[in-house]
C-alpha cells in the first residue's frame, strides 16, 4: 500500500511478486507529475520484484527529469541489490 503523507509517499506491507504490480504503477503515476521521496520503512519484506521497481522508477524518474530520493530502504532490500551488483544503481537515500 502506498500513502502520501508530509509531501513524500509511505509504502507499506509487503513487496513481492504479488503486490509490485501494482505498486510500481501507483509510483509511476507520481513519478510522471513530481519530484519523489519515497518511504520505505514501513516495508515489512521485499524480494526480487522490490529491487526490479525501485530501479524501474528511477528510470522512469531519469526520462521525465524528476528527482527520486528513498529513506528507509531496508537491509533485505540492500542485500539483494548488492547481491545483484545493483547497489550503486539505487536512488540516494536522504537523511
Amino acid at each position: 500500500m502506498i500513502t502520501r503523507e508530509d509531501g513524500r509517499l509511505v509504502i507499506r506491507g509487503r513487496l513481492t511478486i504479488a503486490t509490485v504490480p501494482a505498486l510500481f504503477e501507483t509510483g509511476l503515476q507520481h513519478l510522471a507529475s513530481e519530484d519523489l521521496l519515497v518511504d520505505f520503512s514501513q516495508v515489512e519484506a521485499v524480494d526480487s520484484a522490490a529491487v526490479s521497481m525501485l530501479l524501474g522508477w528511477l528510470r522512469a524518474a531519469q526520462r521525465s527529469q524528476r528527482t527520486l530520493r528513498v529513506t528507509g530502504l531496508p537491509e533485505d532490500l540492500l542485500s539483494l541489490a548488492d547481491l545483484y551488483g545493483v547497489t550503486e544503481l539505487l536512488p540516494r537515500q536522504s537523511a
